[in-house]
Protein backbone atom coordinates (compact mmCIF):
# COMPACT_ATOMS: atom_id res chain seq x y z
CA UNK A 1 0.00 0.00 0.00
CA UNK A 2 2.59 2.11 0.55
CA UNK A 3 4.24 1.97 -2.63
CA UNK A 4 1.44 2.21 -4.73
CA UNK A 5 0.82 5.55 -2.53
CA UNK A 6 4.03 6.94 -3.08
CA UNK A 7 3.77 6.49 -6.96
CA UNK A 8 0.38 8.10 -7.35
CA UNK A 9 1.80 11.22 -5.26
CA UNK A 10 4.82 11.34 -7.63
CA UNK A 11 2.57 10.75 -10.40
CA UNK A 12 0.65 13.99 -9.58
CA UNK A 13 3.69 15.79 -9.23
CA UNK A 14 5.33 15.20 -11.80
CA UNK A 15 5.15 17.13 -15.38
CA UNK A 16 5.06 14.95 -18.40
CA UNK A 17 5.87 17.75 -21.18
CA UNK A 18 9.56 17.98 -19.06
CA UNK A 19 8.54 21.69 -18.78
CA UNK A 20 8.13 23.27 -15.11
CA UNK A 21 5.12 23.17 -14.26
CA UNK A 22 2.99 24.78 -10.99
CA UNK A 23 2.19 22.00 -8.41
CA UNK A 24 -1.52 21.53 -7.33
CA UNK A 25 -2.34 20.71 -4.00
CA UNK A 26 -3.96 17.10 -3.84
CA UNK A 27 -6.91 17.12 -1.47
CA UNK A 28 -6.82 12.76 -1.99
CA UNK A 29 -3.63 13.34 0.78
CA UNK A 30 -5.82 14.68 3.77
CA UNK A 31 -8.97 13.01 4.36
CA UNK A 32 -11.21 15.04 6.27
CA UNK A 33 -12.03 14.92 9.53
CA UNK A 34 -15.78 13.43 9.49
CA UNK A 35 -13.81 10.64 7.53
CA UNK A 36 -10.36 10.93 9.37
CA UNK A 37 -11.65 11.22 12.88
CA UNK A 38 -14.26 8.08 12.90
CA UNK A 39 -11.34 5.85 11.79
CA UNK A 40 -9.20 6.89 14.88
CA UNK A 41 -11.97 6.86 17.23
CA UNK A 42 -12.72 2.92 16.01
CA UNK A 43 -9.13 2.23 15.99
CA UNK A 44 -8.86 3.44 19.35
CA UNK A 45 -11.73 1.66 20.55
CA UNK A 46 -10.33 -1.55 19.04
CA UNK A 47 -7.64 -1.31 22.00
CA UNK A 48 -7.26 -0.94 25.30
CA UNK A 49 -8.30 3.04 26.29
CA UNK A 50 -7.82 3.89 29.22
CA UNK A 51 -8.75 6.99 31.59
CA UNK A 52 -6.95 7.47 35.17
CA UNK A 53 -8.21 9.83 37.62
CA UNK A 54 -6.49 10.45 40.21
CA UNK A 55 -4.42 7.06 40.24
CA UNK A 56 -7.79 5.22 39.95
CA UNK A 57 -7.58 3.40 36.51
CA UNK A 58 -10.74 3.45 34.10
CA UNK A 59 -11.25 1.32 30.99
CA UNK A 60 -13.07 0.51 27.89
CA UNK A 61 -13.16 -2.84 28.65
CA UNK A 62 -14.36 -2.85 32.34
CA UNK A 63 -15.86 0.09 32.64
CA UNK A 64 -17.42 1.29 29.16
CA UNK A 65 -15.56 4.42 28.68
CA UNK A 66 -15.17 5.02 24.80
CA UNK A 67 -13.94 7.34 22.36
CA UNK A 68 -16.61 9.06 20.18
CA UNK A 69 -16.26 10.36 16.39
CA UNK A 70 -15.09 13.78 17.34
CA UNK A 71 -12.30 12.25 19.12
CA UNK A 72 -14.00 12.74 23.07
CA UNK A 73 -13.30 10.42 25.30
CA UNK A 74 -17.40 9.95 27.00
CA UNK A 75 -17.64 8.77 30.60
CA UNK A 76 -21.00 6.53 31.63
CA UNK A 77 -22.79 8.72 34.07
CA UNK A 78 -22.78 6.01 36.08
CA UNK A 79 -18.97 5.95 37.06
CA UNK A 80 -19.13 9.53 37.17
CA UNK A 81 -19.70 10.38 41.00
CA UNK A 82 -16.60 7.22 42.44
CA UNK A 83 -14.57 8.18 39.55
CA UNK A 84 -14.34 12.01 39.57
CA UNK A 85 -14.96 11.88 43.98
CA UNK A 86 -18.39 14.38 43.10
CA UNK A 87 -22.17 14.18 43.20
CA UNK A 88 -23.72 13.31 40.26
CA UNK A 89 -27.51 13.02 39.90
CA UNK A 90 -29.99 12.89 37.26
CA UNK A 91 -32.62 14.88 36.70
CA UNK A 92 -36.06 14.18 34.89
CA UNK A 93 -33.51 11.47 32.83
CA UNK A 94 -32.13 14.82 31.00
CA UNK A 95 -30.39 17.05 33.22
CA UNK A 96 -27.24 15.63 34.89
CA UNK A 97 -25.79 17.34 38.06
CA UNK A 98 -22.59 17.34 39.01
CA UNK A 99 -20.80 19.08 42.33
CA UNK A 100 -18.30 19.40 43.85
CA UNK A 101 -16.52 21.96 46.38
CA UNK A 102 -18.24 24.64 45.44
CA UNK A 103 -19.43 24.28 41.88
CA UNK A 104 -22.57 23.18 40.38
CA UNK A 105 -22.04 22.04 36.60
CA UNK A 106 -25.25 20.92 34.80
CA UNK A 107 -25.60 18.85 31.17
CA UNK A 108 -28.30 18.92 28.99
CA UNK A 109 -28.91 16.11 27.05
CA UNK A 110 -27.61 16.71 23.47
CA UNK A 111 -27.08 20.31 24.19
CA UNK A 112 -24.41 22.01 23.44
CA UNK A 113 -23.63 24.37 26.42
CA UNK A 114 -22.73 23.31 29.73
CA UNK A 115 -23.97 25.36 32.94
CA UNK A 116 -20.88 26.18 35.10
CA UNK A 117 -21.99 27.80 38.49
CA UNK A 118 -25.17 29.65 36.74
CA UNK A 119 -23.21 30.51 33.86
CA UNK A 120 -23.10 28.91 30.53
CA UNK A 121 -21.07 27.64 28.41
CA UNK A 122 -20.30 26.22 25.06
CA UNK A 123 -18.90 22.65 24.70
CA UNK A 124 -17.90 20.59 21.50
CA UNK A 125 -19.21 17.53 23.42
CA UNK A 126 -22.96 17.11 24.44
CA UNK A 127 -24.24 15.42 26.74
CA UNK A 128 -25.70 11.85 25.01
CA UNK A 129 -27.67 8.56 25.46
CA UNK A 130 -27.04 4.99 23.99
CA UNK A 131 -28.31 1.75 25.00
CA UNK A 132 -29.83 2.98 28.60
CA UNK A 133 -26.46 5.00 29.91
CA UNK A 134 -25.90 8.77 30.05
CA UNK A 135 -22.15 9.84 28.32
CA UNK A 136 -20.55 12.91 28.83
CA UNK A 137 -16.93 14.32 27.90
CA UNK A 138 -13.75 13.55 30.65
CA UNK A 139 -11.97 16.20 29.43
CA UNK A 140 -14.90 18.88 30.10
CA UNK A 141 -16.05 17.18 33.65
CA UNK A 142 -12.23 17.22 34.18
CA UNK A 143 -11.67 20.86 33.49
CA UNK A 144 -15.46 22.14 34.95
CA UNK A 145 -14.41 20.12 38.60
CA UNK A 146 -10.53 21.67 38.45
CA UNK A 147 -8.93 18.47 37.26
CA UNK A 148 -5.69 18.51 35.33
CA UNK A 149 -6.48 16.66 31.86
CA UNK A 150 -3.84 15.66 29.62
CA UNK A 151 -3.86 12.83 26.70
CA UNK A 152 -1.49 10.44 25.73
CA UNK A 153 -1.95 9.58 22.37
CA UNK A 154 1.25 6.86 22.43
CA UNK A 155 -0.15 5.03 25.24
CA UNK A 156 -4.08 5.55 24.37
CA UNK A 157 -4.40 6.76 27.87
CA UNK A 158 -6.01 10.06 29.26
CA UNK A 159 -5.44 11.56 32.83
CA UNK A 160 -7.04 14.04 34.77
CA UNK A 161 -5.48 14.65 38.59
CA UNK A 162 -7.04 16.73 40.87
CA UNK A 163 -5.92 20.50 41.03
CA UNK A 164 -8.17 21.67 44.01
CA UNK A 165 -8.49 21.40 47.88
CA UNK A 166 -8.99 18.08 48.97
CA UNK A 167 -12.23 18.36 50.57
CA UNK A 168 -14.91 17.42 47.50
CA UNK A 169 -17.95 19.65 49.63
CA UNK A 170 -19.37 23.22 50.40
CA UNK A 171 -19.33 24.96 53.98
CA UNK A 172 -23.45 24.04 54.08
CA UNK A 173 -25.36 21.53 52.20
CA UNK A 174 -29.19 20.76 52.22
CA UNK A 175 -30.23 17.84 50.33
CA UNK A 176 -34.05 19.21 50.18
CA UNK A 177 -32.21 22.12 47.48
CA UNK A 178 -31.57 19.60 45.21
CA UNK A 179 -35.16 17.25 45.01
CA UNK A 180 -32.89 14.88 46.99
CA UNK A 181 -34.93 14.54 50.70
CA UNK A 182 -37.56 12.32 50.90
CA UNK A 183 -40.65 13.96 52.07
CA UNK A 184 -41.26 13.86 55.58
CA UNK A 185 -43.23 11.12 57.50
CA UNK A 186 -45.11 10.41 60.94
CA UNK A 187 -44.55 7.32 62.95
CA UNK A 188 -47.07 7.95 65.29
CA UNK A 189 -46.87 6.46 68.72
CA UNK A 190 -44.82 3.23 67.42
CA UNK A 191 -41.12 2.77 68.26
CA UNK A 192 -40.26 2.20 64.32
CA UNK A 193 -38.09 5.65 63.89
CA UNK A 194 -35.53 2.67 63.05
CA UNK A 195 -37.40 1.19 59.84
CA UNK A 196 -38.54 4.91 59.09
CA UNK A 197 -34.84 6.34 58.83
CA UNK A 198 -33.52 3.48 57.25
CA UNK A 199 -36.03 3.53 54.39
CA UNK A 200 -35.97 6.96 54.20
CA UNK A 201 -32.52 6.56 53.74
CA UNK A 202 -33.33 4.70 50.57
CA UNK A 203 -35.88 7.09 49.00
CA UNK A 204 -33.13 9.66 49.83
CA UNK A 205 -30.21 8.01 47.49
CA UNK A 206 -32.52 6.86 44.89
CA UNK A 207 -33.44 10.25 43.94
CA UNK A 208 -33.67 12.48 41.86
CA UNK A 209 -33.78 9.48 39.47
CA UNK A 210 -36.40 6.71 41.02
CA UNK A 211 -38.95 8.70 43.33
CA UNK A 212 -40.12 5.90 45.58
CA UNK A 213 -42.08 5.27 49.15
CA UNK A 214 -41.24 2.05 50.72
CA UNK A 215 -43.02 0.66 53.72
CA UNK A 216 -41.89 0.56 57.65
CA UNK A 217 -44.98 -1.60 58.23
CA UNK A 218 -43.23 -4.27 56.31
CA UNK A 219 -40.11 -3.70 58.01
CA UNK A 220 -41.25 -3.68 61.29
CA UNK A 221 -43.63 -6.97 60.92
CA UNK A 222 -41.53 -9.17 58.23
CA UNK A 223 -38.54 -9.31 59.48
CA UNK A 224 -36.51 -11.83 61.67
CA UNK A 225 -37.07 -10.65 64.46
CA UNK A 226 -39.63 -11.23 67.74
CA UNK A 227 -40.10 -7.64 68.05
CA UNK A 228 -43.88 -5.72 68.00
CA UNK A 229 -43.60 -2.35 66.65
CA UNK A 230 -44.41 -0.60 70.08
CA UNK A 231 -41.10 -2.45 71.33
CA UNK A 232 -38.71 -0.14 69.30
CA UNK A 233 -35.59 -1.37 67.35
CA UNK A 234 -32.37 -0.63 65.66
CA UNK A 235 -30.22 0.15 62.70
CA UNK A 236 -28.84 -3.90 62.27
CA UNK A 237 -32.59 -5.15 62.21
CA UNK A 238 -33.20 -3.11 58.77
CA UNK A 239 -29.57 -4.32 58.00
CA UNK A 240 -30.77 -7.81 58.35
CA UNK A 241 -34.18 -7.09 56.85
CA UNK A 242 -32.69 -5.67 53.79
CA UNK A 243 -29.94 -8.37 53.67
CA UNK A 244 -32.46 -11.02 53.31
CA UNK A 245 -33.95 -9.47 50.41
CA UNK A 246 -36.96 -9.54 52.94
CA UNK A 247 -37.77 -6.02 51.49
CA UNK A 248 -38.16 -2.85 50.74
CA UNK A 249 -41.96 -3.21 49.71
CA UNK A 250 -43.60 -0.10 48.31
CA UNK A 251 -46.23 1.46 50.98
CA UNK A 252 -48.83 1.60 48.97
CA UNK A 253 -48.96 -2.44 49.04
CA UNK A 254 -48.25 -2.84 52.32
CA UNK A 255 -49.63 1.13 54.22
CA UNK A 256 -48.83 1.85 57.68
CA UNK A 257 -50.04 1.92 60.90
CA UNK A 258 -53.20 -0.63 60.44
CA UNK A 259 -51.15 -3.36 61.94
CA UNK A 260 -51.49 -5.82 59.43
CA UNK A 261 -49.08 -7.06 56.71
CA UNK A 262 -48.96 -9.18 53.81
CA UNK A 263 -46.56 -11.87 54.23
CA UNK A 264 -46.19 -12.89 49.95
CA UNK A 265 -44.99 -9.16 49.30
CA UNK A 266 -41.66 -9.47 47.24
CA UNK A 267 -39.04 -7.00 47.45
CA UNK A 268 -39.18 -4.13 44.84
CA UNK A 269 -35.22 -3.92 45.52
CA UNK A 270 -32.30 -5.79 46.55
CA UNK A 271 -29.78 -4.10 49.06
CA UNK A 272 -26.36 -5.55 47.88
CA UNK A 273 -24.03 -3.75 50.29
CA UNK A 274 -24.70 -1.14 53.18
CA UNK A 275 -21.59 0.47 55.26
CA UNK A 276 -21.27 1.38 58.67
CA UNK A 277 -19.22 4.71 59.65
CA UNK A 278 -18.08 4.39 63.18
CA UNK A 279 -16.43 6.79 65.52
CA UNK A 280 -18.26 10.32 64.36
CA UNK A 281 -16.05 10.49 60.95
CA UNK A 282 -18.07 13.86 60.14
CA UNK A 283 -16.40 14.33 56.97
CA UNK A 284 -16.81 10.45 55.94
CA UNK A 285 -21.01 11.46 56.79
CA UNK A 286 -20.93 14.38 54.66
CA UNK A 287 -19.12 13.34 51.94
CA UNK A 288 -22.00 10.24 52.41
CA UNK A 289 -24.61 12.91 52.17
CA UNK A 290 -23.38 14.89 49.33
CA UNK A 291 -22.28 12.05 46.53
CA UNK A 292 -25.22 9.16 47.34
CA UNK A 293 -27.75 10.70 49.74
CA UNK A 294 -29.11 10.31 53.47
CA UNK A 295 -27.32 9.33 56.02
CA UNK A 296 -29.27 7.31 58.93
CA UNK A 297 -27.61 8.19 62.41
CA UNK A 298 -28.91 8.02 66.20
CA UNK A 299 -28.85 10.60 68.72
CA UNK A 300 -30.18 10.26 72.28
CA UNK A 301 -34.05 12.04 72.58
CA UNK A 302 -35.06 13.41 75.27
CA UNK A 303 -38.05 14.32 73.31
CA UNK A 304 -40.81 11.38 72.46
CA UNK A 305 -43.39 13.29 70.18
CA UNK A 306 -43.31 16.46 68.35
CA UNK A 307 -45.31 18.18 70.88
CA UNK A 308 -42.95 17.50 74.14
CA UNK A 309 -40.65 20.08 75.85
CA UNK A 310 -37.07 19.40 76.41
CA UNK A 311 -34.23 21.46 77.41
CA UNK A 312 -31.64 20.23 75.10
CA UNK A 313 -34.12 21.41 72.55
CA UNK A 314 -34.22 24.73 71.05
CA UNK A 315 -37.92 25.00 69.64
CA UNK A 316 -37.62 27.91 68.48
CA UNK A 317 -34.54 27.68 66.34
CA UNK A 318 -35.36 24.15 65.52
CA UNK A 319 -31.83 23.38 67.22
CA UNK A 320 -30.48 19.87 69.50
CA UNK A 321 -28.19 19.28 71.70
CA UNK A 322 -27.45 16.55 74.20
CA UNK A 323 -24.39 15.80 76.46
CA UNK A 324 -24.53 13.37 78.51
CA UNK A 325 -23.92 9.27 79.52
CA UNK A 326 -27.71 8.06 77.94
CA UNK A 327 -26.84 6.33 74.69
CA UNK A 328 -28.78 6.70 71.59
CA UNK A 329 -32.36 5.89 71.35
CA UNK A 330 -33.48 7.44 68.23
CA UNK A 331 -33.02 7.21 64.58
CA UNK A 332 -33.14 9.53 62.02
CA UNK A 333 -31.49 10.87 58.83
CA UNK A 334 -28.51 13.04 57.86
CA UNK A 335 -29.66 15.49 54.62
CA UNK A 336 -26.91 18.21 54.90
CA UNK A 337 -24.85 20.32 56.95
CA UNK A 338 -24.52 23.71 57.79
CA UNK A 339 -20.57 24.18 59.54
CA UNK A 340 -21.27 27.35 60.04
CA UNK A 341 -24.52 27.31 62.03
CA UNK A 342 -24.31 29.61 65.04
CA UNK A 343 -23.39 27.87 68.79
CA UNK A 344 -25.76 30.46 69.92
CA UNK A 345 -28.98 28.68 68.75
CA UNK A 346 -28.45 25.80 71.11
CA UNK A 347 -29.76 25.81 74.74
CA UNK A 348 -26.22 23.88 75.79
CA UNK A 349 -22.98 26.18 75.63
CA UNK A 350 -21.02 24.50 72.81
CA UNK A 351 -17.27 24.86 72.05
CA UNK A 352 -18.26 25.57 68.40
CA UNK A 353 -20.51 26.23 65.37
CA UNK A 354 -21.50 23.94 63.20
CA UNK A 355 -24.60 21.08 62.90
CA UNK A 356 -26.30 18.33 60.98
CA UNK A 357 -29.52 18.82 59.23
CA UNK A 358 -31.95 16.23 60.68
CA UNK A 359 -35.11 14.77 58.96
CA UNK A 360 -36.93 12.92 61.70
CA UNK A 361 -40.22 11.11 61.28
CA UNK A 362 -42.48 12.76 63.53
CA UNK A 363 -44.36 14.50 61.04
CA UNK A 364 -43.92 17.84 59.61
CA UNK A 365 -45.52 20.00 62.91
CA UNK A 366 -42.18 19.14 64.26
CA UNK A 367 -39.34 21.20 63.40
CA UNK A 368 -39.10 23.24 60.49
CA UNK A 369 -41.34 20.85 58.65
CA UNK A 370 -39.99 17.96 59.89
CA UNK A 371 -36.21 19.10 59.82
CA UNK A 372 -34.17 19.94 62.71
CA UNK A 373 -30.21 20.84 63.28
CA UNK A 374 -28.20 18.70 65.38
CA UNK A 375 -24.73 20.11 66.66
CA UNK A 376 -21.53 18.44 65.98
CA UNK A 377 -20.70 18.86 69.79
CA UNK A 378 -23.79 16.12 70.61
CA UNK A 379 -22.60 12.96 72.07
CA UNK A 380 -24.05 10.37 70.12
CA UNK A 381 -24.72 12.10 66.54
CA UNK A 382 -22.69 10.11 63.72
CA UNK A 383 -21.58 8.01 66.10
CA UNK A 384 -23.08 4.92 64.36
CA UNK A 385 -24.04 6.02 61.01
CA UNK A 386 -25.29 3.70 58.51
CA UNK A 387 -25.14 4.44 54.35
CA UNK A 388 -26.66 2.33 51.77
CA UNK A 389 -24.29 2.43 48.93
CA UNK A 390 -25.98 -0.89 46.84
CA UNK A 391 -29.11 -0.48 45.87
CA UNK A 392 -29.60 -3.07 42.97
CA UNK A 393 -32.50 -4.16 40.83
CA UNK A 394 -34.52 -8.03 41.55
CA UNK A 395 -32.88 -9.35 38.50
CA UNK A 396 -29.33 -8.66 39.39
CA UNK A 397 -29.69 -12.64 41.30
CA UNK A 398 -31.91 -15.41 40.57
CA UNK A 399 -31.40 -16.68 43.69
CA UNK A 400 -30.27 -16.12 47.55
CA UNK A 401 -28.74 -19.40 49.94
CA UNK A 402 -28.59 -17.99 53.61
CA UNK A 403 -29.39 -19.15 57.11
CA UNK A 404 -29.12 -15.80 58.53
CA UNK A 405 -32.67 -14.11 58.76
CA UNK A 406 -31.24 -11.87 61.62
CA UNK A 407 -27.81 -11.20 60.19
CA UNK A 408 -25.25 -9.97 62.45
CA UNK A 409 -26.26 -10.56 66.17
CA UNK A 410 -22.73 -11.04 67.10
CA UNK A 411 -19.07 -12.17 66.45
CA UNK A 412 -17.06 -15.52 66.50
CA UNK A 413 -13.41 -15.79 66.37
CA UNK A 414 -10.37 -17.98 68.37
CA UNK A 415 -8.65 -14.43 69.89
CA UNK A 416 -7.04 -13.30 66.71
CA UNK A 417 -8.06 -11.12 64.04
CA UNK A 418 -8.52 -13.64 61.43
CA UNK A 419 -10.61 -16.74 61.07
CA UNK A 420 -11.96 -19.27 58.22
CA UNK A 421 -15.71 -19.79 57.83
CA UNK A 422 -17.26 -21.71 55.55
CA UNK A 423 -21.38 -22.31 54.66
CA UNK A 424 -22.53 -25.90 53.13
CA UNK A 425 -25.63 -25.26 50.03
CA UNK A 426 -27.55 -27.10 48.09
CA UNK A 427 -28.12 -26.03 44.56
CA UNK A 428 -32.35 -25.92 44.06
CA UNK A 429 -31.35 -26.09 40.40
CA UNK A 430 -27.95 -26.00 37.46
CA UNK A 431 -26.93 -22.74 38.24
CA UNK A 432 -24.02 -20.39 38.20
CA UNK A 433 -22.50 -19.43 41.58
CA UNK A 434 -21.67 -15.52 41.58
CA UNK A 435 -21.44 -13.53 44.52
CA UNK A 436 -21.13 -14.75 47.81
CA UNK A 437 -22.55 -11.47 50.61
CA UNK A 438 -21.31 -10.95 54.43
CA UNK A 439 -20.41 -8.45 56.95
CA UNK A 440 -17.38 -6.86 57.83
CA UNK A 441 -17.42 -6.01 61.35
CA UNK A 442 -14.32 -3.47 61.24
CA UNK A 443 -12.32 -0.91 59.17
CA UNK A 444 -9.91 -2.50 56.86
CA UNK A 445 -10.99 -5.50 56.76
CA UNK A 446 -9.76 -8.18 54.24
CA UNK A 447 -11.19 -11.27 52.62
CA UNK A 448 -10.40 -14.66 50.77
CA UNK A 449 -13.53 -16.38 48.93
CA UNK A 450 -13.36 -19.41 47.82
CA UNK A 451 -15.63 -22.23 46.49
CA UNK A 452 -16.12 -26.00 46.85
CA UNK A 453 -18.14 -27.90 44.95
CA UNK A 454 -19.72 -31.47 45.25
CA UNK A 455 -19.05 -30.99 49.20
CA UNK A 456 -18.79 -34.68 51.16
CA UNK A 457 -17.21 -33.29 54.68
CA UNK A 458 -14.44 -31.05 56.00
CA UNK A 459 -11.85 -33.07 53.91
CA UNK A 460 -13.67 -31.09 50.74
CA UNK A 461 -12.32 -27.96 51.87
CA UNK A 462 -9.07 -29.09 50.56
CA UNK A 463 -10.05 -28.83 47.22
CA UNK A 464 -11.10 -25.13 47.12
CA UNK A 465 -10.90 -22.57 44.30
CA UNK A 466 -10.33 -19.25 44.76
CA UNK A 467 -12.93 -17.04 43.42
CA UNK A 468 -12.32 -13.53 44.70
CA UNK A 469 -10.09 -11.29 47.31
CA UNK A 470 -10.07 -8.10 48.14
CA UNK A 471 -10.50 -5.16 51.27
CA UNK A 472 -12.89 -3.42 52.99
CA UNK A 473 -12.64 0.11 54.08
CA UNK A 474 -15.77 0.28 56.41
CA UNK A 475 -17.49 -1.88 58.59
CA UNK A 476 -20.84 -3.10 57.21
CA UNK A 477 -22.46 -5.72 54.89
CA UNK A 478 -20.71 -6.14 51.11
CA UNK A 479 -22.04 -8.47 48.17
CA UNK A 480 -18.37 -9.73 46.58
CA UNK A 481 -18.56 -10.54 42.40
CA UNK A 482 -16.95 -14.29 41.92
CA UNK A 483 -14.23 -13.36 39.53
CA UNK A 484 -14.65 -17.01 37.83
CA UNK A 485 -18.44 -18.33 37.42
CA UNK A 486 -18.93 -21.57 39.39
CA UNK A 487 -21.48 -23.94 37.57
CA UNK A 488 -23.44 -26.29 40.20
CA UNK A 489 -25.58 -29.38 39.45
CA UNK A 490 -29.20 -29.33 40.86
CA UNK A 491 -28.82 -31.17 44.23
CA UNK A 492 -25.46 -30.79 44.30
CA UNK A 493 -23.94 -29.75 47.49
CA UNK A 494 -21.21 -26.93 47.54
CA UNK A 495 -19.92 -24.41 49.85
CA UNK A 496 -18.83 -21.43 50.02
CA UNK A 497 -15.67 -20.05 52.18
CA UNK A 498 -14.38 -16.93 53.45
CA UNK A 499 -11.33 -16.34 54.62
CA UNK A 500 -11.47 -12.96 56.58
CA UNK A 501 -9.36 -10.70 58.52
CA UNK A 502 -9.94 -7.81 60.92
CA UNK A 503 -7.02 -5.53 62.41
CA UNK A 504 -7.32 -5.23 65.89
CA UNK A 505 -10.47 -7.64 66.26
CA UNK A 506 -10.62 -11.39 68.25
CA UNK A 507 -13.92 -12.21 66.86
CA UNK A 508 -13.81 -10.93 62.89
CA UNK A 509 -17.02 -13.31 62.30
CA UNK A 510 -20.32 -11.77 61.88
CA UNK A 511 -23.05 -14.64 62.89
CA UNK A 512 -26.55 -15.15 64.23
CA UNK A 513 -27.53 -16.93 67.78
CA UNK A 514 -30.01 -16.95 70.45
CA UNK A 515 -28.87 -14.25 72.07
CA UNK A 516 -31.70 -12.16 74.06
CA UNK A 517 -35.49 -12.24 73.61
CA UNK A 518 -35.18 -10.57 70.37
CA UNK A 519 -33.52 -13.80 68.83
CA UNK A 520 -34.37 -16.39 70.90
CA UNK A 521 -36.14 -18.02 68.07
CA UNK A 522 -33.05 -18.27 65.85
CA UNK A 523 -33.26 -21.74 63.44
CA UNK A 524 -30.13 -23.43 64.08
CA UNK A 525 -31.33 -26.17 61.21
CA UNK A 526 -31.26 -24.42 58.36
CA UNK A 527 -27.59 -24.09 58.40
CA UNK A 528 -24.63 -26.23 57.91
CA UNK A 529 -21.54 -23.77 58.87
CA UNK A 530 -17.90 -24.49 59.78
CA UNK A 531 -15.09 -22.24 61.59
CA UNK A 532 -11.48 -23.20 61.45
CA UNK A 533 -8.26 -21.01 62.88
CA UNK A 534 -6.00 -22.47 60.32
CA UNK A 535 -8.10 -23.95 57.34
CA UNK A 536 -7.17 -27.79 58.33
CA UNK A 537 -9.28 -28.10 61.71
CA UNK A 538 -12.80 -27.54 61.54
CA UNK A 539 -15.84 -27.53 63.92
CA UNK A 540 -19.33 -26.90 63.07
CA UNK A 541 -20.98 -23.81 63.66
CA UNK A 542 -24.07 -24.87 64.79
CA UNK A 543 -23.68 -27.82 67.19
CA UNK A 544 -20.12 -26.45 68.53
CA UNK A 545 -20.70 -22.74 68.77
CA UNK A 546 -24.62 -22.84 68.37
CA UNK A 547 -24.55 -19.77 65.87
CA UNK A 548 -25.23 -19.25 62.15
CA UNK A 549 -22.79 -17.67 60.14
CA UNK A 550 -23.37 -14.55 57.91
CA UNK A 551 -22.74 -16.26 54.65
CA UNK A 552 -24.49 -15.84 52.02
CA UNK A 553 -24.37 -17.18 48.30
CA UNK A 554 -25.90 -15.63 45.25
CA UNK A 555 -26.38 -17.08 42.00
CA UNK A 556 -28.48 -17.45 38.43
CA UNK A 557 -29.37 -19.63 36.99
CA UNK A 558 -27.57 -18.63 33.44
CA UNK A 559 -24.03 -17.80 32.51
CA UNK A 560 -22.82 -14.27 31.41
CA UNK A 561 -25.22 -12.25 33.41
CA UNK A 562 -24.37 -9.12 35.71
Amino acid sequence: MAVVLLLVVIVKFSNHDGKNGKVESFRGARLEENIWNPLIAASVNEKNLTLTVDNRELTNKEDGIYMDKNLNIMVPFSILSDSFQCSAHLYEKKKLVLEKHSDVVSFQLEEDTVEVNHKKENITAPMVQMDGEYYVSAKIVAEKLNFNYNWNIAENMAIAINSAEDSIFPLKYDLRDRQRAPHVKNQGPYGTCWAFAALSALESILLPEEACEFSPDHMTLQNGFARKQMEGGEYTMGMAYLAAWQGPVYEKDDPYGDGKSEENLQPVKHIQEMQLLDGKDFEKIKESVFRYGGVQTAIYSALQNSAAYSPYYNSKEHAYCYVGAEKPNHEILIIGWDDTYPKENFNLEVEDDGAFLCQNSWGEEFGDDGVFYVSYYDVNIGLHSVIYTGIEETDNYSQIYQSDLCGWVGQLGYDKESLYGANVYTAQSEEVLKAAGFYATGKETSYELYVVKDFENTDSFEKRIKVAEGSLANAGYYTIDFEKECQVREGERYAVLLYITTPGSVHPMAVEYAADDLTDHVDLTDGEGYISPNGKKWESAEKDQKCNLCLKVYSDKETGKR
